[in-house]
């Protein structure tokens, strides 16, 4: 009996993808054998047949199907060509039942009650990195970025050595790289901390979602910035916290303006999110002394103070903390880059040590082996090379910004003082960013409206931000160029 033939119109390839043809094809071939498309004894299509159809080289098509010869996907047959081999225990792919209407179920329907979905936050287009000018906050320009180095610090990291410690389930961090952070890092913002009173976390995020949940665990009455990061004032209401939200101004939140029965206060003291003002020295002195006398916690989320390069950023919160009160912040992925998810929070041994257990029942640790391959790389410079080839870059970007900015009706709201990768821009009164910011998409220009960073119903519309870290020097001045122009026809006549 003949053995059933595979078609080669059975499988495609995807000329945008990133991803190799060889690597396709095997992914392809893979999958239909998992998905009992392609049953044991089955003939593949002859590598001619199939390099014709996919119109790819036949020496591409002959080396993935090789490689699924060594893998024991496929086998080789005398006269036969490939064959599908019987991979028998592998575990196959189940056909998808039929989806039923979960409407009327009501305990999902108290599940999405608070249809999270829907709520208020920052949405950059997927594909803004082919767009002309990505003027967007927290990526990485993959031009500076120092790729061979990284997968240099891969390699070491797979070493067996270093993998069979990384291979480890406890709920321990690194060791390299606490350590890195607790001599290099900290001492730079003017703190001193033990490996014991460091937890590394999956991004700073992840870092203020622990210490939320810990500071729920009882009624929280809260105080957020407004504007300030949206996700934390979701994260807190989402716990169950009573949020109160204090405007901030040139100086960032006033500790006067926190009311009275406070027990945590969630700040950006440094570089305040997202008008970049700074907390003064004499303030941050009143915060702290409030926090005593009132008796609250301070969570601190000191994002992006390496990109300093107009003047050093103010010493942290955290450093002039006499009493263990303030909570702190860090993360990795604003310099490397933003999936990296590497943070860490510092704070009292005892606080650390809670957190670490709330850690280890959600996640146990962050991936052994991506915190050591940023050991590796923080720890035999290549970060502080990173840091200063984008301090220079991001100055002169800065400057083209600015520079290009003046010569519109746009204004400056609000801006680092140490330097960044962002500016906070104001429109003409009566505008709506949102609305501009849909017109300027058509245009290839990426900007972030600054409705969400407001807290209640009755948002500024006027505020945008404008991040500088991903955009190309020459293509700033079209770019600011192209945003006055459509915010000049939204203003009208």
């Amino acid at each position: 009996m003949p053995k059933p033939r595979i078609a080669a119109d059975a499988f495609f390839i995807d000329r945008d993808s990133n991803r190799s043809l060889q690597a396709q094809i095997r992914e392809r071939v893979v999958a239909s054998i998992l998905s009992s498309q392609a049953m044991p004894g089955a003939l593949m299509p002859s590598s001619r047949k199939l390099a014709e159809y996919l119109g790819v080289a036949r020496m591409t098509v002959t080396l993935a199907y090789q490689e699924l010869v060594d893998q024991g996907f496929l086998e080789t047959r005398s006269r036969s060509g490939y064959i599908v081999a019987d991979t028998g225990a592998l575990p196959r792919v189940q056909s998808e039942g039929r989806i039923e209407n979960i409407e009327n179920n009501g305990i999902w329907r108290n599940v999405l009650s608070e249809q999270l979905v829907r709520r208020r936050r920052i949405v950059k287009p997927r594909d803004w990195s082919l767009l002309p000018y990505p003027f967007v906050f927290g990526e990485m320009d993959s031009s500076i970025f120092k790729y061979t180095a990284w997968r240099e610090c891969v390699r070491q990291a797979l070493g067996r050595r270093d993998f069979d410690l990384m291979a480890r389930n406890d709920a321990t961090d690194d060791p390299l790289l606490v350590n890195y952070i607790r001599a290099r890092m900290l001492p730079r913002r003017g703190i001193t901390a033990k490996p014991s009173e460091i937890l590394i976390t999956v991004g700073a995020q992840n870092a203020i979602w622990l210490a939320i949940e810990l500071l729920t665990r009882g009624p929280l009455k809260a105080v957020c910035e407004n504007p300030g990061y949206p996700d934390t004032l979701q994260a807190l209401r989402w716990c169950g916290a009573d949020v109160t939200t204090v405007d901030v101004d040139e100086h960032g939140l006033p500790p006067d303006g926190i009311p009275d029965g406070t027990q945590a206060v969630f700040v950006t003291p440094s570089h305040h999110a997202p008008t970049g003002a700074t907390m003064s020295r004499s303030r941050r002195a009143h915060l702290l002394e409030q926090a005593r006398s009132r008796d609250f916690i301070v969570v601190e989320d000191d994002y992006e103070f390496e990109m300093s390069f107009i003047e050093p950023p103010s010493p942290a919160l955290k450093a002039i903390d006499r009493d263990q009160r303030v909570l702190y912040a860090g993360s990795f992925s604003k310099a490397l880059f933003p999936s990296l998810r590497l943070g860490y929070l510092v704070g009292p041994e005892p606080v650390i040590a809670e957190a670490r257990e709330l850690r280890s029942m959600m996640l146990r640790h962050p991936p052994g082996h991506l915190q050591r391959t940023a050991a590796y790389f923080l720890a035999q410079g290549h970060y502080d090379l990173l840091i200063r080839d984008m301090r220079r870059e991001f100055s002169k970007r800065r400057e083209a910004v600015v520079h290009a900015i003046g010569k519109t009706q746009l204004e400056i709201a609000g801006a680092a003082r140490f330097g960044g990768t962002s500016l906070w821009l104001k429109t003409p009164d009566g505008m709506d960013t949102e609305d501009i910011a849909k017109e300027l998409i058509r245009d290839g220009v990426v900007i972030e409206p600054g409705a969400p960073f407001f807290s209640g119903d009755d948002q500024p519309t006027e505020y945008f931000r404008l991040g500088y870290s991903s955009i190309p020097l020459d293509r700033i001045p079209e770019g600011i160029r192209l945003i006055s122009e459509k915010a000049r026809v939204a203003e009208g006549p």
